[in-house]
């Protein structure tokens, strides 16, 4: 055993690949320790936009959640503009109290009604998050009706001030469920599965380009350089390469999502040509550090993995991310891959906005990666050699 232990360790190769694996461990701990260090304190840039038609009790509501809640509360004047917020993903929530809501509270046997809408196409922590608030405000809105509600009965009695409150209070913690908070969701998301959809695909398509590149590099460099086979020649055929295997995988991964239950709002079809695309750029992306750097181009792949699926959205909200993180998820394809597919998967503003901005990525990609080969110096050292008599056979 100990002369094949020497053998292995003499091997490059066998360096190379323990050296990969620490590699992974200090990347990734370094990337996800300091991408989520501030995650929780981060909940404060998540966005509620209130919207208050009632100018009786409901403005002192609105009031208090925008000095009590730790969330960015925009005001707005029109439901339906709040919405389409939502719809954008610009706010997380949209809270609604409705114009007849104190004259709701002061019927009896009416219930006062606050109306929460979440958007369900988003980081499943959204969703999360924000029906702990909704929850929250009505139990704290519900308290306060019952008290200011049975405070203004007895106000109009004889008592003393100090007597009307403390028999106000008793009364108000008999009142139970005077205000109702009514949840609706917009583009719902049936399960789990179909919730985890686009980080799966990301992650899938980002870690198999990845290996694809390596691999290519790996055939480039054993492939003999000859008049038909130069550099550029090579490059022509991996682009070739990159184009066909991004539109086959594509439709393999969409079609066993869709046969194993997945769900599609948008349909299959746009679901595969989005998937084509970012598939693509993944590949140029990646093989780009292979192009510039050679083999040790794989480190800078493995800091991409980690730092998109930490800033891409597709498991923490990008908005509870560190500026540096948010910032430099503008730049990174995953970003735009992972809302494409949300929109296209669960429904929203649609997909042609983050097309384009792969679309841009990959054209830049694309020309860094014809410099990188135009710069490298052609080199006789891989060239196989001839074997005449093999010819003439």
């Amino acid at each position: 055993m100990l002369p094949a232990l020497r053998e292995y360790l003499k091997r490059p190769t066998t360096i190379i690949g323990i050296v990969t694996a620490m590699m992974f461990q200090i990347i990734f701990s370094v990337i996800w320790m300091t991408g989520y260090a501030g995650v929780t304190d981060n909940t404060r840039h998540l966005k509620i936009a209130v919207v208050n038609e009632d100018s009786g009790m409901g403005r002192a509501i609105a009031e208090k959640v925008k000095a009590s809640l730790p969330f960015e509360i925009r005001e707005e004047a029109s439901h339906t503009e709040a919405l389409a917020q939502l719809e954008r993903r610009d706010v997380q929530m949209v809270l609604h109290i409705p114009a007849d809501f104190t004259r709701q509270l002061q019927s009896a046997g009416q219930k006062g009604q606050i109306g929460y809408t979440i958007n369900e196409s988003n980081p499943a922590l959204i969703k999360s998050i924000m029906q702990g608030v909704a929850n929250g405000i009505t139990t704290t809105v519900n308290k306060e009706a019952a008290a200011a509600g049975a405070q203004a009965v007895l106000a109009q009695t004889n008592m003393a001030p100090q007597q009307a409150q403390e028999i106000a209070q008793g009364i108000a913690q008999g009142i139970a469920d005077k205000v109702q908070g009514a949840i609706e969701y917009t583009h719902p998301v049936r399960n789990m599965a179909n919730q985890m959809i686009p980080m799966m695909l990301v992650l899938a398509s980002f870690v198999g380009t990845m290996i694809m590149g390596m691999n290519l590099q790996q055939s480039t460099l054993s492939i003999p350089s000859t008049e038909l086979t130069g550099k550029w020649g090579k490059f022509g055929a991996r682009m070739v390469i990159n184009i066909v295997s991004s539109v086959v995988i594509a439709l393999v991964g969409c079609s066993l999502v869709m046969a194993l239950g997945g769900e599609s709002a948008g349909g299959f079809v746009a679901m595969w040509l989005f998937q084509t695309l970012f598939l693509f750029t993944f590949m140029l992306f990646s093989q780009l550090f292979l192009l510039a750097f050679g083999m040790a181009g794989m480190l800078f792949n493995i800091a991409m993995l980690s730092v998109q699926l930490v800033s891409s959205g597709a498991m923490v909200p990008r908005e509870l991310l560190s500026g540096f993180y948010l910032t430099l998820s503008d730049y990174l394809p995953a970003t735009y891959a992972v809302e494409g597919m949300m929109n296209i998967l669960f429904g929203g503003p649609g997909a042609g906005s983050d097309a384009g901005a792969l679309a841009i990525i990959a054209l830049v990609c694309g020309v860094l990666a014809t410099a990188a080969v135009g710069l490298r110096k052609e080199t006789g050292a891989r060239t196989a050699p001839s074997r005449p008599e093999l010819s003439r056979a």
